[in-house]
């Protein structure tokens, strides 16, 4: 009988002991942006021929270059920014290669790029692009929110 007891009183104080510690308390989280040490700033450019534009008109067919060379820059942006896929694919036959076919593709979104300056270089129009990180993060943070915990407080 004195050995039950003592067991039933471990076990009390046991159970006692294991709920004090649990965490069943509410808790308040602070959240902080991280800001990142350093900034890079990149750049594109974009060539389009101004003569090779679909157009009748000389000053359309200018236009048109313009913007080509605007989205070829953007392109270059996008490769330094995302990185590029490669695919390649080569046929052999009796040891010899039949085909070969090697395709690249790029996607991503680029916000904040500038343009620095654009003009014709002969039957070329050329547009150069830059973007800078420290726009890039402002415009992100604004939309995301990403934070980091600053502190807790529990209740």
């Amino acid at each position: 009988m004195n050995n039950t007891l003592i067991k039933i009183l471990f076990t009390t104080v046991s159970l006692l002991t294991m709920a004090s510690c649990s965490s069943v308390y509410d808790k308040h989280v602070q959240w902080q942006a991280v800001k990142p040490e350093a900034f890079p700033v990149i750049r594109g450019i974009g060539y389009a021929p101004i003569s090779l534009q679909k157009s009748e008109h000389k000053t359309q067919r200018m236009l048109m270059a313009i913007k080509a060379s605007k989205i070829a820059a953007y392109v270059e942006l996008t490769e330094q920014v995302h990185g590029q896929q490669v695919s390649s694919k080569t046929t052999m036959a009796d040891m010899l290669i039949s085909n070969q076919q090697l395709s690249a593709s790029v996607q991503g979104l680029i916000r904040g790029a500038t343009v620095v300056k654009s003009y014709p270089v002969g039957d070329t129009y050329t547009t150069e692009l830059q973007l800078d990180f420290k726009d890039v993060y402002e415009i992100y943070q604004a939309s995301l929110n990403r934070k980091e915990i600053k502190e807790v407080q529990y209740f």
